[in-house]
């Protein structure tokens, strides 16, 4: 994390930036987006898990210069999380297993819901749950708040069902984003896993289902060993693989959903740094990109890219980044 002296040089940096971007841009590049019925004024938004609601990172940046704030996930109940150590880096990356540690979505709601509104944020609650009906009372719970859209982190193990992780069957992929739709008046994106067979027939059992879109990728499995000593580096043993080194999974991931339906939106993640990052996740099909294991190596980083974005396209002749969703050749 950041010493305090360098947050005042990570705050007034973004203010020079945009300035620069504005002044050397005779017409800067619109990177408005819509994903069904939510428009966005930039793509980037955050990625759960990785931002906590926003109260740390607006020590940084103007969060509301999002598109939108994507939550931590919340359950029903308040969860401890998994034994330490619960984070490990790796070569490209980082494995975590935190273990859904949160308040709770009484709570959430009743703190930090009421700050992003009051912030002026675009908030997108995130919902983990372990059975159907979980899903549905956590529903029940977001029906009428002050929120954007909800994620509905489904890839959790349903402990109905063997343990299953809900996002690798179609079947229980409907049935969970099913309760969920069924009772909010915002949009609802189906988070999914990459460990499965054929992503797109997931997708498109969530979009069935009444999502509005799809959240790709969440965190691959994985597992790291003491050498020396055999045993495994995390207190849960396995943990989500994030970062650079599952860029190329998420984009085939993007890339495949898209290619299955061009009209459903998807909120595209996984290893995004760069403004270039960015473009390729939208190239291949990504309608908004969310910012995740970044912030922790900088935790201005998804500011940069909201600064750089327009610059970036205005200076290799784009006018409009949604011009450019989908278009990539050779596949």
């Amino acid at each position: 994390m950041s010493k305090p002296s360098q947050i005042v040089r990570v705050r007034a940096a973004p203010d020079r930036a945009g300035a620069e971007a504005v002044e050397s841009a005779e017409a800067p590049a619109d990177c408005s987006v819509r994903l069904g019925r939510l428009e966005l004024p930039t793509p980037i938004v955050t990625a759960s898990g990785c931002f906590a609601s926003g109260r740390e990172i607006d020590r940084f940046f103007d969060i509301s210069r999002l598109g939108a704030v994507v939550a931590k996930s919340v359950t029903l109940e308040p969860r401890s999380g998994l034994p330490t150590p619960r984070m490990v880096e790796t070569e490209r990356g980082m494995l975590n297993a935190i273990g859904l540690q949160n308040p709770g979505v009484d709570a959430w709601l009743a703190d930090d819901l009421p700050w992003l509104v009051d912030r002026g944020v675009r908030p997108i609650a995130s919902i983990a749950g372990s059975t159907v009906r979980e899903y549905r009372q956590l529903a029940e719970k977001l029906r009428g708040q002050p929120i954007a859209a909800v994620e509905a982190n489904i890839s959790c193990p349903n402990v109905e069902d063997r343990g299953t992780i809900f996002a690798c069957r179609p079947e229980a992929t409907a049935e969970a984003i099913g309760q969920v739709t069924r009772l909010l008046g915002v949009p609802v994106f189906a988070k999914l896993t990459p460990d499965v067979g054929d992503i797109a027939e997931i997708a498109l059992a969530a979009r069935d289902a009444g999502a509005a879109g799809v959240s790709l990728i969440n965190t691959l499995l994985g597992m790291a060993i003491d050498p020396e000593t055999g045993e495994t580096v995390l207190g849960g043993g396995t943990g989500g693989l994030s970062g650079p080194a599952i860029k190329p999974v998420a984009v085939a991931a993007i890339h495949s959903v898209h290619r299955a339906d061009p009209d459903l939106p998807v909120i595209g993640m996984g290893g995004v740094r760069t403004v270039e990052d960015v473009v390729e996740f939208v190239r291949a099909g990504a309608s908004a990109v969310a910012v995740g294991t970044a912030t922790f190596a900088d935790p201005a980083a998804a500011f940069r890219l909201v600064e750089q974005l327009p610059r970036w396209l205005a200076d290799r002749g784009h006018a409009r980044l949604c011009d450019l969703r989908g278009q990539v050749s050779g596949a």
